[in-house]
């Protein structure tokens, strides 16, 4: 009897083997988006501050006075204090469902929550409130990730249910059964979902959120949302923007704002806030990429090999010295870049997985690489007056300028 039962097994075994073998061709590994999902009811009342907790996805950094605001990509913010940059601690946790972004002017947070703005009163670090919550202000404000195959989106019950954010996993699957049709998904998908002296923070090349003396500026996916905070506790939603389409990130210098999306950058009059009105517009094709302005020149990083469309990953420098007519100088290769930023004639890249590179952008004809701090996870950064802070996977990274380089002071785990 056991004799025939393993003989069974090693019959069945084969015949899987068997299977797998004529089925190599009929099946791939695909990277499936999942809805994180939340009925109504909860998602008005989820918002809360509570104890320090493990990080378990490094979203953007924000940095305002002593404190580190890091966002939980869908979840909330960690604050953290670093009042000494050689030892940061975690002191609390905004839970705010579906949050991407934030901005703080005059010890008030800004905070998006799926399509909500969220305002919080931080003057007591150690008993933070939430003092309003303006409704669908941020109507076109439903984060994709774009690094993927298939959304998973057919199951949703829009009705009693609101989605927050998505789960990227692996999964193989039959390839005929597997129809990759991005921008049809990506239609159906939008059509379910629907001058004051107060001190502002400084947020990363990855920022969605900028705040320009009275005014905060959220981009989405086509607009401009423009709101009025001169009443700080009382933002005033004012007429959107329409700006393109796939716009991801904003940036300000002035009186521009420069914004980067997956077709180009965009650069905006905001003479009159109340009105950004297109100066320009630079097309790279179509990538993934935040943009930084320094001088005469914008830095545009593409991410490449992923949803977003290209192939090849690099640095764009670009001439702005006549605002109206940009142009191209000069192109570097990248691995996978993601956020980057200036600091006097020190250019930082976050080149994702191939580390922190630093480079003396003196000569933008011929970049020199000064630094380059490899086996690190990286994604966006903050060159602040007097230090470097960068965030990583699940890492805060702070770096002192010495001369033409920087030197690690400290690393602070957060999960």
């Amino acid at each position: 009897m056991r004799r025939t039962i393993l003989l069974l097994f090693m019959l069945t075994s084969l015949g899987f083997v068997s299977c797998n073998d004529e089925d190599d061709g009929k099946y791939a590994e695909y990277v499936v988006a999942k809805p994180l999902k939340m009925s109504k009811a909860d998602f008005k009342t989820a918002i809360d501050v509570i104890a320090p907790i493990p990080l378990d996805e490094s979203g953007k950094i924000y940095v305002y006075d002593d404190y580190i605001f890091v966002n939980e990509k869908y979840k909330g913010v960690h604050v953290i204090d670093n009042s000494d940059p050689r030892a940061p601690k975690k002191i609390a946790f905004i839970k705010i469902p579906g949050n991407v972004d934030v901005s703080v002017k005059g010890n008030y947070l800004y905070a998006d929550s799926i399509t909500d703005l969220i305002v919080m009163d931080i003057s007591d670090i150690n008993n933070i409130k939430m003092v309003n919550r303006l409704e669908n202000v941020l109507r076109d404000n439903v984060i994709f990730p774009f690094e993927v195959d298939i959304y998973e989106w057919q199951d949703i019950d829009y009705d009693n249910d609101i989605v927050i954010g998505w789960e990227t996993v692996k999964e193989r699957r039959l390839i005929e059964e597997v129809q990759i049709d991005f921008s049809r998904e990506f239609d159906v998908m939008l059509s379910n979902a629907a001058q004051n002296s107060a001190p502002t923070g400084q947020g990363g090349s990855l920022a969605r959120f900028k705040i320009v003396n009275d005014y905060l500026y959220a981009v989405d996916s086509h607009n401009i949302n423009v709101f009025n905070i001169e009443d700080l506790e009382n933002p005033k939603d004012l007429d959107d923007v329409y700006a393109g389409f796939d716009i991801e990130t904003i940036f300000n210098r002035g009186d521009q704002l420069f914004l980067g999306s997956m077709r180009g950058m965009y650069i905006y009059d905001i003479s009159s806030p109340a009105t950004p009105s297109l100066i320009s517009e630079f097309e790279h094709g179509t990538a993934c990429d935040p943009v930084v302005v320094d001088g005469d020149y914008a830095y545009v990083t593409l991410r490449g090999g992923n949803m977003c469309g290209a192939t090849e990953s690099g640095l764009f420098i670009v001439d702005i010295s006549d605002i109206t007519n940009p142009q191209l100088v000069k192109t570097y290769p990248m691995d996978g870049p993601y956020g980057l930023g200036v600091k006097d004639e020190k250019l930082f890249v976050c080149d994702g997985a191939s580390g922190l590179k630093v480079y003396d952008k003196t000569n933008v004809q011929n970049l020199v690489q000064l630094n380059h701090f490899k086996d690190i996870d990286t994604f966006d950064v903050i060159p602040m007056e007097d230090n470097l802070l960068m965030i990583g996977e699940e890492v805060l990274y702070q770096y002192e300028y010495l001369g033409n380089k920087i030197k690690l002071i400290s690393t602070f785990k957060l999960n």
